[in-house]
């Protein structure tokens, strides 16, 4: 073994290095082991080595891993647990004062959803009906031929008026025609006219004509002159200008109402362009006093110098 040279700086230098080296090593074994504390007494502490972890599914090893809290430690948790009472001061509120500018407002009504669902196509008719003739009648008149003209007509088709079928005159494919009874103008209005057969397997597209109210007289019968030895004499008046007229059986008033028939209850005018009746009843409550019929007859009273 080779003798180290004290008087060597070099050889002296590493001496002195190990030397405090070892002085450090020492603390630190003596800072783990006992430490630098106050209670010189204390045990040094004992590590205890690492268990291993159960395997997993193992119910022993879980719970043997898990601390027990002592009784004593328990029974100090229990001594510091107190019922709590606690005690809510009402709150006084002030009563909400009524609002007049406050007021109900009923809900805004729902609007309606339209249907936007695509209409169904109408087929278009086997037969095609253009216009008929006329197309304006006055009521009350008598009965009339209507003529249809369209395309596609063949002998079996009828014209409908209103759903009511007539005896239809074939004329051609463009045309057919049937006589319209006064019946169904009677009163006016509009009315539907359609070309179909009896089965309903050909049918046309719907027209129609309209019925118009037939022009009357503008007159009252307020009056009547005569007797049975004479031609009676009937008391009218215009209502447009309260002009009285004195007419006769015969006369022609306006142009077209010709007088027909005069009694005590009522006045009959013809129209001589439409061949229609008007009856005028006898009015004698809104024009007292016009007439000689609505004159008072004055009482007989016997003289005083025709007593014996």
């Amino acid at each position: 073994m080779q003798k180290t040279d004290l008087n060597n700086p070099s050889e002296r230098k590493k001496l002195i290095l190990a030397a405090a080296l070892g002085v450090v090593a020492i603390i630190v074994l003596w800072w783990a082991f006992i430490g630098f504390g106050g209670n010189s007494g204390a045990q040094p502490t004992q590590r205890t080595a690492a268990i291993p972890p159960p395997p997993p599914g193992s119910r022993a090893g879980s719970n043997a891993t898990k601390p027990q809290p002592s009784t004593e430690t328990t029974s100090d948790l229990l001594a510091q647990l107190e019922p709590v009472s606690y005690q809510q001061a009402p709150i006084n509120v002030p009563e909400a004062k009524r609002n007049i500018f406050a007021y109900f407002e009923p809900p805004p009504t729902p609007s309606k959803t339209t249907d936007t669902s695509t209409p169904t196509p109408t087929p278009t008719p086997p037969v095609m009906l253009a216009t008929v003739a006329p197309s304006n009648v006055y009521a009350r008149t008598g009965d009339f031929t209507l003529e249809v003209t369209g395309d596609k007509f063949s002998p079996e088709l009828r014209i409908v008026v209103d759903n009511r079928e007539l005896t239809t005159k074939y004329q051609s494919a463009q045309q057919v025609s049937a006589v319209v009874p006064a019946a169904l103008i009677s009163t006016p209005g509009q009315r539907q006219v359609m070309v179909r057969s009896p089965d309903g397997r050909l049918y046309s597209n719907p027209s129609g004509f309209s019925v118009s109210p037939p022009p009357t007289p503008n007159y009252s019968y307020i009056g009547i002159i005569g007797d049975k030895h004479y031609v009676d004499i009937a008391l009218l008046q215009d209502r447009s200008n309260k002009e009285l007229l004195n007419v006769q059986r015969g006369d022609v008033l306006s142009g077209r109402f010709r007088v027909t028939s005069i009694s005590e209850k009522e006045l009959v005018l013809t129209d001589t362009t439409l061949k229609i009746k008007h009856t005028l009843a006898m009015n004698t409550d809104g024009d007292k006093g016009l007439g000689p019929l609505a004159r008072p007859t004055p009482k007989v009273v016997d003289a005083e110098d025709d007593e014996p």
